[in-house]
């Protein structure tokens, strides 16, 4: 018997050969507008969600830019893309297939509703000035796989609400 014929029977994981998620969220955690609205991605089980101070969404923000903003922010490695702040909610409308009216009325009134959010929950930390949508640079598209292996589900699969 030759060597190769003893070759082990390793199976491959398909299930993790590519990300968990198409795009992932990373939001603000401890913000309860911010966790609402994370909430309500169930309409998109191809997005997970990561809160901001996660180990893995700090390294690729780190690595797509200097200082690490403190904003929602999408990011898609296939589209080799990401969305921030009201340009971030504005894609997950449109992902979720949101009449164009809404997607209009939350990119108007994002901030004006975080600010009020954030008054009222006591918040301590302003959101970065950033909005718009940049290419994902080679070093963030590398962190992509651990972000969204660190991404967690909020589309219900079954049962009851």
């Amino acid at each position: 018997m030759s060597t190769n014929d003893t070759q082990s029977t390793e199976t491959v994981d398909t299930d993790h050969a590519e990300p968990a998620y198409e795009a992932v969220l990373i939001f603000d955690g401890e913000c309860p507008f911010c966790s609402a609205a994370a909430t309500a991605l169930r309409r998109l089980p191809e997005v997970g969600v990561v809160e901001w101070n996660n180990d893995a969404a700090q390294h690729l923000l780190a690595a797509q830019f200097d200082d690490p903003p403190f904003a929602p922010v999408l990011v898609d490695a296939r589209a080799d893309r990401l969305w921030i702040g009201p340009a971030a909610a504005g894609e997950l409308c449109d992902r979720a297939g949101i009449p164009t009216l809404v997607q209009d009325i939350v990119a108007d009134n994002f901030e004006r509703v975080g600010d009020a959010v954030r008054g009222v929950a006591g918040a301590k930390r302003e959101p970065a000035d950033l909005d718009g949508t940049r290419s994902l640079n080679a070093a963030a598209a590398a962190e992509y796989q651990t972000l969204a292996a660190n991404a967690r589900r909020t589309h219900r699969t079954g049962g009851s609400h």
